[in-house]
């Protein structure tokens, strides 16, 4: 177990800082294999030496080593996250399927939190092939799930295209997909995924409204990706405790 939470972390490490690839191009609409990593202020390209997760920022002290402009500390923040997830995911699921739905839903959401903050965007060429394998996960290592699956993935998209119906400006299509996402993935976690992302949301806002005021506060605009992100990590390793506590007592 020691083996594969280590192999595990150091895979998501790896895969996050091809994330932050992701994150950086795909809203641009630029090629996430070239060109290859350079500094945004020289041009110089990143060595191999130096493009080593977390530890070559540690090293280089967050600068350029040939120009020294400074390296914002997101990027190795973003591979240990990752690498954390990842490793989270192994030491606590024993399922395979839990575990490959584990995986493939944090490699989704990590960008999809980038983006969102950034752009105020959940770009379908992320949340498209994430549904696809997340389904492909599903037929080959467990079918008895996707039946579930569907219903909480229809149930979760369906609710909040009524919110989106009902108050556009609050609420966009990509919100919709996003959480109907997590209800493919989660089944019937995706309640307790959804009701955390919502409760994250008003005490952010009203975190907000405290601190700008009512008027400038309710103008300020919040991406909700973040926290529904945040939900469906809540979801996936508490959410299905949760909900068959609650069934089981109701």
């Amino acid at each position: 177990m020691a083996l594969a939470v280590a192999f595990a972390v150091l895979a998501g490490l790896v895969i996050g800082s091809f994330l932050n690839v992701v994150a950086h191009r795909l809203p641009r609409k630029e090629s996430l294999v070239r060109p290859p990593s350079r500094c945004p202020r020289c041009g110089t390209p990143i060595k191999p030496y130096d493009n080593v997760p977390v530890l070559s920022w540690l090293l280089l002290r967050g600068r350029c080593r040939s120009c020294g402009e400074p390296i914002p500390a997101r990027y190795p923040l973003v591979e240990l996250a990752t690498g954390l997830l990842y490793g989270a995911v192994v030491l606590v699921k024993d399922d395979a399927v839990d575990i490959a739905l584990g995986l493939l839903l944090v490699t989704a959401l990590v960008p999809i939190v980038l983006i969102d903050l950034e752009h105020r965007l959940i770009p379908n060429a992320i949340t498209l092939p994430a549904a696809i394998a997340g389904a492909v996960a599903i037929l080959l290592l467990d079918t008895d799930f996707i039946v579930e699956a569907l219903i909480a993935a229809a149930a979760a998209g369906g609710f909040f295209m009524l919110a989106a119906v009902l108050y556009p400006r609050g609420m966009g299509m990509g919100d919709v997909k996003l959480a109907a996402l997590l209800g493919l993935y989660l089944g019937r976690a995706v309640g307790p995924a959804l009701f955390a992302a919502l409760i994250l949301g008003v005490l952010v806002g009203a975190a907000i409204i405290a601190r700008k005021g009512a008027v400038a506060g309710r103008k300020t605009a919040v991406p909700f990706g973040p926290f529904l992100a945040l939900g469906g990590i809540f979801g996936f390793f508490a959410g299905e405790d949760i909900a068959n506590a609650y069934v089981d007592r109701f």
